[in-house]
Formats: structure tokens, C-alpha cells, sequence
């Protein structure tokens, strides 16, 4: 899952950075408009936090500019105007969803990932393969009843290729969605977490490397 937050107060936006991160989520920051846009322009989103009151460039300015480009992107809108009016407002914007700071960071997550659901085809609330199964509400993984002992980034890449099976995803797309904007696109941490990724699950291999294409749960 790849989040975006849009938050002008650095310390609140470095926090739920760290925060989303830990969650398994791939998180880029920004502190203003025009760098939203910016990013948005380059990189697909399944989740923008943005929150209203920006300098320049404003949060409903940017949420309007998704609504009308019928973006699949989903917008939570943040703000401390927390009224019934502020949030039919955001909400007739095009937002999503809207959550009134202060705010619980657990209810932001489950919101996070709700929103996430949303943004491409419909998904169970667990996925399966065989004898696999993985949570992503509540960030667990089992094989044939084991649970799997995952780093965030490899519970992330599993997420990804089980939503898709017998979809051949390539390296490069998969380093987008399951990393953030610090990685380097010619880094091997696709593959290195692929490897360690296999040893975890065990045999039989559930993953198929498709030569100069891509990795993929199931065949096609």
C-alpha cells in the first residue's frame, strides 16, 4: 500500500510517517501543496492523508483536482475544523473520508486501510492461496496454520502478489507500491526480500519467478 500525507506541521507529519511505516505501509511526506501535486503526478497513490488548511497550494484545491480526474486515489482529509458543516464540506469536495484532529492514530490506520480497499478491485478482508492466508487488518500471515514470522516489507510484498494471483507483478512495480520515494530504482531489495520471503513460507514454493518479467503467486 502506498500512502501519501500532505501535513504542513512537520512534527505531526514525520510521526504519522514513522507510524504508517511500522505499520507495513509505504509512506512518502510532504509539507506542502505543490509538492503534493508534484508527487502525485509521478507516482500512483492508493491513499492521500491531506490535510486542508495548506500553505499555497490548498488541500481542497488538491482534493478537487483528484475529484475531477476521476483519480482512484482516496483521500482522507485531515483538519481541526471539525464540525458538521467543515465535514460535509471536505466530503462534497470529493474527500473520501474525513477525520477531525486530535485523532486516535489506531482509527486512522483502520481508515487508512479501508480507504486502501477502495482504491482498486474489490478485495476479501483476508486473501488466500492454497494454504496460505494473510490479514493485512490485522497484519498477520499463516501457512498450513503457521504463522509466519514477516518483516513489514515482506508481509507487504506477499499482500501485493496474493491480491493478484496468477498475475505476473514486475520488480519495478512492486518496488513502488511496497517502498517509499527514498528507494533506489536500481536497488536489488525486490529480489533480496523475495529470497527471505521464500525461505519463510517453506515448501512447496509459492512464489514463480517469470524470467525478465516480474515475480507471481499461482499461474495464470
Amino acid at each position: 500500500m502506498r500512502v501519501l500525507i500532505v501535513e504542513d506541521f512537520e512534527v505531526l507529519a514525520r510521526s504519522l510517517g514513522t507510524g504508517l511505516r511500522r505499520e507495513g505501509m509505504a509512506v512518502d511526506v510532504v509539507l506542502d501543496g505543490a509538492a503534493a501535486l508534484d508527487r502525485l503526478a509521478a507516482t500512483r497513490y492508493d491513499v492521500v492523508i491531506l490535510d486542508r488548511d495548506l500553505p499555497g497550494v490548498s488541500g481542497d484545491e488538491i482534493c478537487r483536482g483528484l475529484a475531477a480526474g476521476r483519480s482512484r486515489t482516496r483521500v482522507l482529509m485531515l483538519t481541526a475544523s471539525g464540525t458538521v458543516a467543515d465535514r460535509v464540506a471536505g466530503l462534497g469536495l470529493g474527500a473520501d473520508d474525513y477525520l477531525p484532529k486530535p485523532f486516535a492514530f489506531a482509527e486512522l490506520v483502520a481508515r487508512v486501510r479501508a480507504l486502501a480497499r477502495r482504491s482498486g478491485p474489490p478485495l476479501p478482508p483476508v486473501l488466500t492461496y492454497g494454504d496460505v492466508s494473510l490479514d493485512p487488518a490485522r497484519q498477520v500471515a499463516f501457512r498450513d496454520g503457521r504463522r509466519l514470522d514477516l518483516s513489514a516489507k515482506e508481509f507487504a510484498l506477499l499482500a501485493c502478489l496474493l491480491a493478484e494471483p496468477g498475475i505476473v507483478i514486475s520488480a519495478e512495480e512492486l518496488l513502488e507500491r511496497v517502498w517509499d520515494e527514498a528507494a533506489d530504482p536500481f536497488t536489488t531489495a525486490v529480489k533480496h526480500t523475495v529470497h527471505r520471503l521464500r525461505a519463510k513460507l517453506g515448501e512447496p514454493p509459492l512464489i514463480e519467478t517469470v524470467r525478465d518479467a516480474g515475480y507471481r503467486v499461482g499461474s495464470s
